[in-house]
């Protein structure tokens, strides 16, 4: 389970990606920076942002989704207009990709690491409801 975070960690992932996360991922990280999420048929943890707020918070939110994703644009096959929030522990991860204009879209995707195929479109469940 992840601790909550506070909205100018988020802004500052945000400044750091260049995009608007999507309102329910805000929403989620706020309450809870990380922890387990349901796509799929899987179980997925959510990556955090970085609390810098104290040592204990900064330790939980060290794989968060800026580093992630810089990890992850270095892999072949990455889309280059993705970004991840989450991974199963296989190398899949789940991304939100930018569209034509460069917004950031709340649609989540499936990208496997050993995969030509495009990332496919998934349903997350999120306390309760589904994105």
């Amino acid at each position: 389970m992840g601790l909550p975070t506070q909205q100018k960690y988020i802004d500052n992932a945000e400044a750091s990606l260049g995009l608007s996360l999507p309102s329910w991922l805000k929403t989620r990280l706020l309450r809870e920076n990380g922890g387990e999420i349901e796509a799929g048929d899987d179980i997925w943890q959510l990556f955090s942002v970085l609390d810098t707020s104290d040592r204990k918070t900064a330790s939980r939110s060290a794989t968060n989704i800026v580093s992630e994703t810089k990890s992850a644009r270095a892999w072949t096959g990455f889309p280059t207009n993705a970004i991840a929030i989450a991974d199963n522990g296989t190398g899949d991860l789940l991304i939100l990709l930018t569209d034509n204009i460069g917004q950031l879209g709340s649609e989540v995707y499936l990208w496997m690491h050993d995969s030509d195929d495009d990332p496919e479109r998934l349903t997350v469940s999120i306390d309760g409801g589904q994105v």
